[in-house]
């Protein structure tokens, strides 16, 4: 009797011990990117100190060089890491828990390949704006996951089958770019082939404006959605015994996920493995039964306020952000890759 009440005792002092644990790593997280955040705005030809700085975000001070700097020059950029980081840290945790599989990225699948082949048509074909090629990167994200998940419709969802799908339609995507590329002028492919790197501060205040309000709507339905979400995990049998709506709201949380790389993408390009790599990283610090979605989030941030720094202020030469985060990204994607394989986890 006494080991039958003591066990449920154990397992919820555990539990606490784990929420305080993804609590506070989480906290860690998120004054980590803060500090990567006023950095962006303190560091460049002028540098600026971190009180003139936060003055200046928060209109305590009027100093008129120092604001110039600050919120007309640094802070769109600054702003756009946070966010772009944020929604790809996000969206590709989500993304691997609802398919149940690490390589399950939007750079695998098909969504930033649909979103780049319509930018760059965009640039291309009809030499259009900024504003009209991030509104025409966010169409092809939309439009490529909705072929995807139609064609990978067969009375619900599959991971291993949305992946392998994704991953052919990524790849007739990106011959498509290379096509439409290779036929392009010298100026329109230099500009085209900057695009599809990858960088933060190249977008317009509205196409940001609009990702910030994307975060600030989506994040707490999100949160919402956790607990359907550790559902989803354990399979669909189970997820329905415990009252999981299991086509929906994996379809919500698959919507979600697309909107918020949709608008990423629209506002920096396609950054590459930062979706793919926020989310481990984030779980194997917060530990594997926390969610750990904030958490992921706030890897992402940092990944790309951390690569966009290196870029801008450690470098001899700039280079776009996309780069650096493919150089810490293609070592983490073949370990990965081994990994998967011995433990048989791809499929």
């Amino acid at each position: 009797m006494t080991q039958t009440l003591a066990t449920p005792q154990r397992e919820r002092s555990s539990r606490a011990t784990r929420n305080r644990r993804a609590y506070f790593v989480t906290v860690l997280l998120a004054a980590v990117a803060f500090v990567l955040f006023v950095l962006t705005m303190m560091l460049g030809s002028y540098a600026v100190s971190a009180p003139d700085v936060l003055a200046s975000m928060l209109h305590v001070r009027d100093d008129p060089s120092v604001d110039f700097i600050v919120r007309d020059l640094r802070l769109p950029t600054a702003i756009a890491g946070l966010a772009v980081g944020i929604a790809l840290g996000i969206s590709g945790h989500l993304f691997q828990r609802v398919l149940g599989n690490p390589l399950a990225s939007p750079d695998f699948v098909g969504i930033s390949s649909g979103a780049s082949l319509f930018a760059v048509s965009a640039i291309v074909l009809f030499n259009a704006s900024s504003t009209l090629i991030s509104g025409s990167a966010l169409f092809g994200a939309l439009l490529s996951s909705a072929l995807i998940y139609l064609l990978a419709w067969r009375d619900g969802i599959t991971g291993y089958r949305f992946i392998l799908i994704g991953i052919g339609v990524s790849q007739l995507m990106i011959s498509l770019v290379g096509y439409i590329v290779s036929h392009a002028s010298i100026h329109e492919a230099r500009e085209a082939m900057t695009w599809l790197v990858g960088t933060v501060g190249q977008a317009g205040s509205g196409e940001l404006r609009t990702l910030v309000v994307a975060l600030v709507i989506l994040v707490p339905l999100i949160l919402a959605l956790e607990r359907p979400l550790r559902a989803l995990e354990l399979g669909d049998d189970t997820a329905k015994a415990l009252g999981a709506r299991v086509e929906l709201h994996r379809l919500g949380l698959i919507g979600a996920a697309i909107v918020l790389i949709g608008f990423a993408v629209a506002v920096a390009g396609p950054i590459m493995f930062v979706a793919l790599i926020a989310g481990p990283i984030a779980q194997r610090l917060v530990g594997q039964a926390a969610g750990g979605i904030l958490a992921a989030g706030c890897v992402g941030a940092i990944i790309t306020l951390g690569a966009d720094l290196v870029s801008h202020q450690l470098l001899p030469v700039d280079l776009p952000t996309g780069v650096i985060t493919g150089v810490i990204g293609a070592p983490y994607l073949i370990w990965l890759l081994v990994t998967v394989n011995k433990e048989g986890r791809g499929g």
